[in-house]
């Protein structure tokens, strides 16, 4: 981002698909603003602000390939495809001289650049990484529903700088940015919830996280645009839709280890699609701006800008994704795949030499006379977090 990422996405773009270098290594940012978008916060405020956006959505999309995936070549395809794929994605919808932009498309924070992009990067990477070895017939169940929970808690509070942060101001339209974002979270968790417990009559506390991830990716592009009662149709259609769009991995048999295109890319047109029909004039008048709104306002034609962009990022960001692994796979040293040693190994072990836990087993001798005790055996475990000690 700091070499040229920011300046290919929010430079001048004479092209309206990609910036140029005119701020590569973050030159004359600080004292020269680069766009409307930064007119109420200084051009380096916004621009390690938006670093935020460049470093999860490459995080997001390599999530499919979970626990088969090597290291290395997922790092340098972060940097390749950050530059080829997220930042004319970006520079097309955020900035404005990009033809998103100028046609009319709402995206208040992500649902293109961030959620469709990864989602559909993530399908490209599980489909050449390929399938987990035992998928099919071994159970792959959370490693850690506490950590989950964490995580989820950790996200729905980042999302408000996410969502209620786009708006560079604290007004009241950057609160009504963070009320629906609120509002889709906790209803798409309990959308999901009750989804899973039609099947499996539990309620889930990994499906309510799954779900208020789903609620707060369809949010994302229409948070600073839409009424705080909206929020709440995000969330329903969020949390039904992104779930049963899980169910595709196992109808046409792809191993996405996250659910990072059900829940990002499916999340981030359903987000796309309702901002068409729910964006309101009266949300932009909450700082002064005057826009013709969504399907409610009666402005029609805004649906179709939506999935103008949206399409055109599902296309691009897939076709070229796949196109970048599938070259990355043949060159020597890059190659995707972790062999089927280091896969059953786990990669924290064989990728990272570092493991998160460790079980040790001891075996122990006890004079029964003195009291005294000693070792015999002491062999570790990895990946187990308990101690078991054996008494002779």
């Amino acid at each position: 981002w700091w070499l040229w990422g920011y300046s290919l996405t929010f430079g001048h773009a004479p092209s309206h698909f990609i910036g140029n270098l005119d701020h590569a290594f973050l030159l004359n940012v600080g004292d020269d603003p680069q766009s409307s978008l930064t007119a109420s916060v200084p051009g380096l405020v916004y621009a390690i602000y938006q670093c935020m956006f460049a470093a999860i959505t490459p995080a997001l999309a390599i999530g499919s390939a979970a626990e088969r995936g090597r290291i290395v070549p997922a790092a340098v395809f972060i940097f390749i495809w950050s530059t080829i794929v997220y930042d004319p994605i970006a520079c097309w919808t955020w900035n404005s001289e990009g033809w998103a932009a100028i046609l009319g498309t709402l995206d208040f924070a992500g649902g293109t650049p961030v959620h469709i992009a990864s989602g559909t990067a993530a399908l490209a990477y599980c489909l050449i990484v390929g399938k987990r070895h035992g998928h099919g017939t071994d159970e792959f169940k959370p490693h850690n529903i506490a950590n989950v929970v964490l995580g989820a808690v950790f996200l729905w509070f980042g999302w408000f700088g996410f969502n209620g942060g786009s708006e560079l101001a604290a007004n009241t339209r950057a609160a009504t940015a963070c009320v629906v974002t609120n509002l889709a979270a906790s209803v798409g968790g309990l959308t999901w919830a009750l989804m899973d417990y039609r099947l499996e009559k539990k309620i889930s506390a990994l499906g309510f996280c799954s779900g208020v991830v789903a609620g707060l990716v369809a949010i994302t592009p229409g948070s600073g645009y839409v009424e705080c009662w909206a929020g709440a149709v995000y969330g329903v259609l969020a949390g039904i839709i992104c779930n049963l769009s899980v169910k595709l991995k196992h109808v046409f048999n792809f191993d996405d280890a996250l659910d990072v295109f059900a829940v990002h890319a499916v999340g981030g047109l359903i987000g796309n699609i309702l901002t068409g029909i729910f964006a309101s004039r009266k949300v932009f008048a909450l700082d002064g701006a005057d826009r013709p709104g969504g399907w409610i306002d009666g402005n029609w034609i805004q649906m179709g800008y939506q999935l103008a962009n949206s399409v055109a990022a599902i296309a691009y960001s897939f076709v070229i994704t796949y196109l970048i692994l599938w070259v990355m796979d043949k060159i020597p040293g890059l190659s995707l795949r972790a062999d089927i040693e280091s896969e059953t190994k786990g990669l924290d072990e064989s990728e990272l030499g570092e493991l998160a836990y460790y079980h040790v087993d001891r075996l122990v001798t006890v004079n029964t006379r003195t009291g005294e005790t000693k070792t015999v055996k002491e062999e570790t475990i990895h990946q187990q977090n308990d101690t078991n000690v054996s008494i002779v």
